[in-house]
This record gives structure tokens, sequence and C-alpha cells, in this order.
């Protein structure tokens, strides 16, 4: 994400009042997932550090307007499955994480 002052503000006022009217907006980004372990030891327990980095590529003005409203913003990402420390069968994971609700997301 860029700061928020390199963003023009009428545009970023034209997607707030469009918030208000309109379905959700999307932005576009490319990802990467990091998978680093061990993130903690805990005795003879380890656990795996899972990290979904979203570059923003289109939608500055877009989120910029989103958090001023406080209204909700989709994102289209498209995962780099060659530029991520994580192998195949953990980014095919990713859908099934993202899925289960926020406290109990186990790697």
């Amino acid at each position: 994400m860029v700061p928020p002052s390199w963003n023009e503000r009428g545009r970023v006022r034209e997607f707030e009042e469009a918030l208000a009217l309109s379905g959700q907006p999307t932005a576009v980004a490319v990802s990467i997932l990091d998978v680093c372990q061990p993130a903690t030891d805990v005795g003879t327990d380890s656990y795996a550090h899972w990290a979904l980095t979203h570059f923003l590529l289109d939608g500055h003005h877009k989120l910029e307007a989103a958090a001023n409203t406080g209204r909700p913003l989709q994102l289209l990402t498209l995962l780099s499955v060659g530029d991520s420390l994580a192998s195949v069968d953990q980014v095919e994971r990713i859908p099934s994480l993202l899925a289960q609700a926020a406290t109990s997301r186990r790697s």
C-alpha cells in the first residue's frame, strides 16, 4: 500500500460516495505464502508460522475510502506459488484454512 498522502483526495472522496451507494468494491493484489518453522519452541512442540502477505496492485484509493468509511472491501488476490516459501501442498490448503473461524485456524 502507498502512503495515503500519495492518493488523490478527489478520487478517494468519489470512492467514499460510491461505497455508500453500491455493493462491495474490489481491490487487486499479488500474494505470497511463507511457511517458516519453528515459530515458537515449547518443549518438544514446535509450530509453523504461516504468513500470507498481500501486495496491493490496484485499489489504493478504494482501500483508503473503505478505511475512512468503515465499509468492507473485497480483495482479489493472485497467489504466486513460485515466489512463496511454501510447498504446493501448503498453498493448496489456503482455501480450507481461510474458511475456518479465525480463532480455530491451525496449520
